[in-house]
């Protein structure tokens, strides 16, 4: 099965996705899924991404200590459950707050850098930044500073994605500013 495609067979429980939302994550990524900053935005995002995240998470794959210990109890139908429940979700509606770094960033979003070999954001991301398959996750709507950090650990190693890894590194501090600006007020 490809990386981006989902289990034909699965279908989750909603009401176990909310209760588990509502009593586990609640604290940090809020009950409809709009987190509080620093915390990321899960309302709106794939439910197999979110999956993916949790399976990697549990089993260190993706380091967080914290996320690592909310999702050790989970079974692969639970985390399914949970992507479900906020995959139904209505996103985040944000804004930009720098009209001027926000439009330099949609360069960025819809062409990329030429002059550094970085491409369109919105080839994997999609044009409104609600993502493509559970593969490219949806940022639209994340805080800047959040996307900002994201793309910093993609280019150190620091979060582990190649994809990522390759573009971020071939990016500046100020055209990953302007990105996170422009995809923090995407709707």
């Amino acid at each position: 099965m490809a990386a981006d495609s989902a289990p034909a067979a699965a279908k989750p429980d909603l009401a176990r996705g909310k209760q588990i939302a509502s009593s586990v994550c609640v604290a940090c990524h809020g009950a409809d899924g709009v987190g509080t900053a620093p915390n990321p935005n899960l309302a709106g995002q794939d439910a197999y991404y979110i999956q993916r995240q949790l399976t990697a998470f549990k089993s260190g794959a993706r380091p967080s200590p914290i996320m690592q210990g909310m999702a050790a109890g989970l079974s692969p139908e639970d985390m399914l459950a949970v992507g479900a429940y906020y995959s139904s979700q209505k996103p985040a509606q944000t804004a930009a707050r720098d009209k001027a770094l926000a439009d330099r960033g949609q360069k960025i979003w819809r062409a990329g850098v030429k002059a550094t070999a970085v491409p369109a954001c919105a080839g994997c991301h999609g044009a409104a930044g609600r993502g493509m398959s559970a593969q490219f996750p949806a940022i639209a709507g994340q805080s800047p500073e959040l996307l900002l950090g994201w793309l910093k650990a993609f280019a150190s190693g620091e979060r582990p994605s190649e994809i990522m890894r390759v573009v971020a590194s071939k990016m500046n501090e100020a055209d990953m500013k302007a990105v996170a600006e422009y995809a923090s007020g995407l709707r």
